[in-house]
């Protein structure tokens, strides 16, 4: 069970904590959270969070509603008559008065919405814009309303800072200095001490194996004290010795811990038993591609599909590339080695270029229903695989549209200078192609998107635990005291980002766990409430964490608390 500690027990983390606004306060979801929570105690800091909410409700909408959107925000928070007339020296403050009705539309994901009727009429100052920043948004919006319009606008002048940037610049230095004098900032401390505590094989309950590995066997499991499931991919320490895979296994660990995508899995926890060395992963409950393209029904998917898939892996290799992370072993299934790109197995220098060559084959291998270099189930040596790929050309049939089959062209490239991606563009180039025409990448990366396929709930779409070979035994590797210093680089614990979206956002995947009626209604979810539950629990039994820090005079008799059930009973307005 979590359970908070008390805030003098934090103090030690209070000086060691890496005082960094983008990490704190953005970048790690509970210290969002609570930051935003001291903001909202004062209604100057409220209004800069309504505008980067406003800002990123526009980032998101829809093309056909995006001048109108962009026009609100500008006319929401800027007053364009007396631009000039209030600015000084360049820098334009926002208008006064504020529109309430028109802010009232402002918002369908509840991120944005408009002050309750009754408060002031006048709206808090923003910290202060370049005129010439808000002058560029507009002729910008009039011109294309871009997705990027709060940013492209930057790019008219240089160094320039983005409006965004400038309310976050501000937001860091006195907001930020005052936050963590706050109460909330002893409360995220509280969290970060939980979240630093040791992970063990006791902190989860395991299930059957899903599949393997290099190193070993991959399984299901779940978090106990949260519910949340997870893989967790057990690499033998025996079998790493063996093939000499410290490196390989480290440098895995690390890249997962680095990348923080909706596309690529995370990596959440490590720690390690007496023979194996384990990464818990997020867990996909609808399987691989590869089972899908070749299990159910006819090989391959239609090209909405394919093209929906494509997009999104578009994106995760971006992400990738942001860190200047090459992945090169892009395919339905990555333990094959059939579609390497002509560079790789030439042994010849290469950046991103076989990743984009990898969407290339995957793109083709969803529409076709085989590898462009390989037909299904056909048996051929690696030699010949590797010879067509340098030297065939890929066949199309009907089944790829115009389209389609050109961006397959171009991608399956064998010169890599020429391969689209690879003319340094990168993965906007790519997006900008004909193909993903109707894909609104925005909205594709905050997951607002239909997916044209949702797995089944109750469907387990891997194989069956008897198809799934099992490791031999490692004989004569012998562990000593020299290897420790790997498992101490590796094993670190919870990975912070993930584990605070585990405890802020677990009722999203509680259906693995959930108890429901005769008609599939919830009846209950014990961990759907989680952050919730711990924070008005601690609330409880401490009315005021100031006091708790400074001062030293007897506490009031504590309220008696009450237990998980009546809290629970309550909600469902079964108590008074």
């Amino acid at each position: 069970m979590l359970k908070l500690p008390p805030v003098s027990q934090c103090n030690e983390l209070r000086q060691s904590i890496e005082k960094d606004y983008s990490s704190l306060c953005d970048k790690q979801p509970i210290g969002r959270l609570l930051f935003r929570q001291f903001c909202s105690t004062q209604y100057s800091l409220q209004r800069c969070i309504e505008f980067l909410d406003a800002v990123a409700e526009y980032e998101v909408s829809p093309d056909e509603d995006r001048r109108e959107r962009g026009q609100l925000v500008l006319n929401t928070f800027f007053n364009n008559e007396v631009a000039e007339s209030s600015s000084i020296q360049g820098w334009i403050m926002p208008f006064e008065r504020v529109d309430h009705t028109s802010l009232a539309h402002a918002s369908t994901h509840g991120r944005w919405v408009a002050p309750a009727s009754g408060c002031c009429n006048t709206a808090a100052p923003l910290p202060r814009i370049p005129a010439r920043v808000v002058r560029a948004c507009r002729l910008r919006l009039k011109e294309i309303p871009s997705k990027e319009l709060f940013k492209e606008c930057v790019s008219r002048y240089n160094c320039t800072p983005s409006s965004s940037r400038v309310v976050h610049r501000y937001l860091s230095g006195k907001p930020f200095e005052e936050y963590q004098e706050s109460p909330y900032f002893s409360r995220f401390l509280q969290w970060k001490w939980l979240e630093r505590q040791p992970v063990t094989k006791k902190t989860f309950r395991h299930y059957r194996v899903l599949g393997k590995g290099g190193f070993g066997e991959v399984y299901a499991c779940q978090v106990r004290a949260t519910g949340k499931m997870y893989a967790c991919k057990k690499m033998l320490k025996k079998r790493i010795k063996r093939r000499n895979g410290e490196a390989m296994a480290l440098n895995e660990k690390r890249l997962l811990e680095k990348v923080q995508s909706r596309f690529v899995v995370s990596l959440c926890y490590t720690y390690e038993t007496k023979d194996a060395l384990c990464l818990v992963l997020t867990i996909m409950n609808g399987g691989d591609l590869k089972f899908h393209i070749y299990n159910l029904g006819s090989p391959g998917f239609n090209e909405q599909r394919a093209v929906f898939y494509a997009a999104e892996l578009c994106c995760g290799l971006e992400d990738l590339q942001r860190e200047r992370i090459a992945y090169r072993d892009l395919k339905p299934e990555n333990i094959l080695l059939d579609d390497r790109a002509p560079e790789v197995i030439n042994n010849e220098a290469y950046t991103y270029g076989p990743d984009w060559w990898g969407l290339g084959c995957l793109l083709y291998e969803m529409i076709q229903g085989h590898s462009p270099f390989r037909r299904f189930k056909e048996k051929v040596k690696r030699e010949e695989v590797e010879r067509r790929v340098k030297e065939d050309t890929e066949e199309y049939s009907p089944r790829f549209s115009e389209d389609a089959e050109s961006i397959c062209r171009m991608l399956l490239t064998k010169d890599p200078k020429q391969r689209l991606g690879c003319q340094g563009d990168g993965a906007a180039g790519v997006r900008k192609h004909p193909l993903f025409k109707n894909i609104n990448f925005k909205r594709l990366e905050v997951h607002m998107v239909e997916p044209p396929f949702c797995p089944d709930r109750n469907a387990v779409y891997c194989k069956d635990i008897m198809d799934i070979e099992q490791f031999s035994m490692v004989r004569g590797i012998y562990l000593d005291a020299t290897d420790t210093t790997f498992y101490s680089q590796f094993v670190t614990g919870s990975v912070s980002i993930p584990w605070q979206n585990e405890v802020l956002l677990v009722s999203m995947t509680a259906a693995q766990v959930r108890v429901t009626d005769e008609n599939d209604k919830d009846v209950c979810m014990i961990e759907s409430e989680c952050f919730k539950d711990i924070n008005e629990s601690e609330n409880e039994e401490t009315q005021d964490l100031r006091q708790e820090d400074k001062t030293c005079q007897p506490k009031p008799a504590p309220k008696r608390k009450r237990g998980f059930f009546h809290r629970l009973l309550s909600r469902w307005g079964c108590m008074s």
